[in-house]
């Protein structure tokens, strides 16, 4: 007897979309072209040169009610207004101006 592996068989039919597609050979639809629009900073377009931390109000509007910093991606903020405001949110909260996160 020989100890050969047995290797198992291919059926032959692949499931990698060889063949007619269900429901006929109908055309596709054209997709509708989605232009996003750019989000701009807000503080750039200001002109602000220092984020105060004493201004609760606007420091407000870039943190969750969960105490969570919004993110730039979300906000629009660039990279170095972003790292501004982290810091001024920190003050901010170290004064008792801005919770540090959601009252239970």
């Amino acid at each position: 007897m020989s100890t050969t592996p047995v290797t198992p068989q291919h059926s032959g039919r692949s499931s990698h979309g060889s063949g007619p597609r269900p429901g006929g050979d109908r055309p596709r639809k054209p997709r509708r072209q989605y232009v996003r629009k750019r989000k701009v900073c807000r503080f750039c377009v200001d002109k602000v040169d220092y984020i105060d931390y004493k201004n609760a109000e606007l420091l407000q509007t870039f943190i969750l009610d969960r105490g969570k910093v919004i993110p730039r991606r979300i906000t629009g903020t660039c990279a170095r207004h972003q790292r501004w405001l982290k810091v001024a949110i920190k003050r901010a909260r170290n004064i008792a101006l801005l919770p540090f996160a959601a009252g239970a």
